[in-house]
């Protein structure tokens, strides 16, 4: 496909992890298509994700409820885009609802995978790649579609996934947190996971893990979730805080732009396979994370700074939302395996 459109619309995924994990694929579009405006199309807890980074040149809020809820504010977005005239619209989330937006919204080419019976609403559906056809990892699911719809020529199969901005967020993050009242090194600690129980640690475990690492680097704490992870995450401080360590719960309080500024003025971060975990690995933060009911392969982090911690299990990985036994593949996970991952990490560091 010639490269010659001038305004992008990017229809973003609904969740951080895959947000995050397409990163890739907005870089390597910006970069051969350098005289495209590139606007992302985003949930609000979602959107924090793009506004830092160079292949963005706006984020347009998308709120409308899923259903026939929202079809007034969906018919006001697409009238919305139908305005900004867009020349393409590329749809990394794979929902039929997406290629309905931007053919109402009368982009002239819509381009997305053709799933979820919407390949009529797109002027390039693309093939769905089969197993073995592209690297596991799904940051190359989104790669691949720009690749099939000639939008990139290709990608290297080597590369990480990095945010941009990540000094910058640090260097916010490291004021948040001094006015929070931390004033040594600061250990992210993310016990939740939003998909479902299966993919959670134990809370105590995580606490004993960061007691263990802040007292071995004159540390605090910072303990982070979203509003429907208050609980759990406040189990962990209080059991850290008990211990006379230093710890501060902060979830639900945070915007995911706050989050990710104090993520990455973290010296440390433990966590599960999360959005928190996507977006402190893609940030260069030091990142020990425990596996169990989800692939690493998959969808783990990426780059050396990064260590998966998992107990093996015949039924692992399952990727259900909660075990239906005895949830073995985390309880076979200790706290002494995530500190010597931890002490591993840094020691390569030399830090």
């Amino acid at each position: 496909m010639e490269n010659r459109f001038r305004r992008i619309l990017v229809r973003a995924t609904n969740w951080v992890g895959d947000a995050v994990m397409s990163v890739p694929a907005l870089q390597a579009l910006h970069e051969h298509n350098p005289q495209a405006r590139i606007s992302i199309l985003a949930r609000p807890w979602v959107a924090g994700v793009y506004g830092r980074e160079s292949f963005c040149d706006e984020v347009i809020a998308y709120e409308a409820p899923r259903g026939w809820k929202g079809l007034r504010e969906k018919r006001r977005v697409a009238a919305e885009l139908r305005s900004r005239r867009f020349d393409c619209a590329v749809l990394l989330q794979n929902a039929f609802e997406a290629a309905a937006l931007a053919r109402v919204a009368g982009i002239p080419i819509r381009i997305g995978y053709d799933r979820d019976a919407r390949g009529w609403l797109l002027t390039h559906p693309i093939p769905l790649p089969v197993a073995g056809e592209i690297p596991k990892h799904e940051r190359f699911y989104y790669l691949e579609l720009l690749k099939r719809a000639k939008l990139i020529p290709g990608y290297r199969q080597e590369d990480t996934i990095r945010l941009g901005g990540s000094a910058s967020a640090a260097e916010k993050g490291r004021s948040l947190l001094r006015q929070a009242g931390f004033e040594s090194a600061v250990i992210g600690v993310s016990p939740g996971a939003a998909y479902g129980g299966a993919k959670r640690w134990l809370p105590e475990r995580f606490a004993e893990a960061g007691i263990a690492l802040a007292r071995a680097r004159n540390a605090d704490v910072a303990v982070f979730g979203s509003k429907e992870e208050v609980a759990i995450c406040q189990t962990v401080c209080e059991r850290i805080e008990r211990s006379g360590v230093r710890c501060r719960n902060f979830a639900g309080a945070t915007s995911l732009d706050r989050f990710v500024e104090m993520a990455a003025a973290c010296a440390l971060f433990l966590t599960n396979d999360s959005g928190a975990m996507h977006v402190a690995s893609a940030l260069g933060v030091t990142t020990v994370v425990v596996f169990g009911a989800t692939d690493d392969v998959a969808t783990g982090p990426t780059g050396a700074w990064s260590r998966v911690v998992r107990h093996t299990v015949d039924c692992s990985p399952c990727l259900l939302r909660e075990c239906p036994i005895d949830h073995r593949c985390m309880t076979g996970v200790t706290a002494d395996q995530v500190i010597d991952a931890a002490h591993s990490l840094v020691a390569i560091q030399g830090k």
